[in-house]
């Protein structure tokens, strides 16, 4: 395996929200929004439920392009700075996001969430369940 390597991804959707001031993480936010993923994964998209939570990956598309001088930051609502890999921060070597939404409802391939802390037109690059445990993932067998 060459350690040398690329790695391309492409959006599934995108988030739509009207929501003019961002929470810094998805554990203080109740905004409200929609992720709308492109049509042809809606079959991808069929138990999606209300009441669940979904964990969204997705890519920090504004943030600023990271150096060296980002490997420590001070986070808003600390005194300190830390490093990146010990913080929330939209500033990361790779511009990788991830937040635990409720899901609201579906309708066809628009996903209505609660939680959000990602802005408007916000890249998503996919959706996993929410697992707390061995048993809430239907596909979990336990071992790899």
């Amino acid at each position: 395996m060459s350690r040398n390597m690329s790695i391309k991804m492409e959006p599934i959707g995108f988030v739509q929200t009207d929501a003019e001031k961002i929470p810094r993480h998805w554990s203080v936010s109740d905004e409200e929004g929609t992720l709308v993923i492109n049509e042809k994964y809606l079959h991808g998209l069929k138990d999606i439920r209300a009441g669940q939570r979904i964990v969204v990956i997705f890519h920090f598309h504004r943030s600023p392009e990271f150096t060296s001088q980002f490997l420590s930051q001070t986070p808003p609502h600390r005194e300190e700075q830390l490093g990146v890999f010990s913080i929330c921060s939209p500033i990361r070597p790779n511009p990788i996001g991830m937040s635990v939404l409720e899901v609201l409802r579906r309708e066809d391939n628009v996903i209505y969430v609660k939680g959000l802390d990602m802005q408007d037109g916000t890249p998503v690059l996919d959706i996993k369940p929410h697992v707390e445990d061995k048993h809430s993932c239907p596909s979990f067998e336990g071992k790899r």
